[in-house]
């Protein structure tokens, strides 16, 4: 089921990128929560070979390890999300994933990179909404 236009929501703006440094502490480890929510068949436009969201998803895994240990990242945790108990009617998602960086700069590091702008894509083409949160440890 496709989402309404004004809720779906794929890549940050630029609005919501300016906000991560001021709401998120430059020093210490961040954890990234990502909901995603996949097509069924991959935006990859008519001249790429069909494949499902999750085949994209995987492709753009398999590109974002490297520069996720480059700048010390790592998966801390990973799974198939079956049932959202509350939350808006009708959102759902497909997978949840918690991702590691030493510091919000890494992360920012990483996704200005040319290596993850050369592959951004096939996570584009993969999901139909998506939610990353930038979380921090409670001291």
């Amino acid at each position: 089921m496709d989402l309404p236009l004004e809720r779906a929501a794929i890549d940050p703006t630029r609005e919501t990128f300016k906000a991560l440094f001021s709401c998120v502490p430059p020093q210490g480890p961040i954890v990234m929560l990502n909901l995603l929510a996949f097509r069924e068949q991959a935006a990859d436009g008519a001249q790429a070979p069909a494949r499902t969201g999750r085949e994209a998803y995987a492709a753009y895994s398999e590109a974002v390890a490297p520069l996720l240990a480059r700048v010390g990242a790592s998966v801390q945790w990973q799974g198939d999300a079956h049932h959202a108990l509350i939350a808006p009617p009708g959102e759902q998602w497909d997978e949840v994933l918690m991702v590691t960086y030493p510091s919000r700069d890494a992360f920012v590091a990483m996704i200005q990179s040319p290596e993850y702008q050369a592959i951004v894509h096939h996570r584009t083409a993969a999901l139909r909404d998506a939610r990353l949160v930038a979380t921090t440890v409670r001291n």
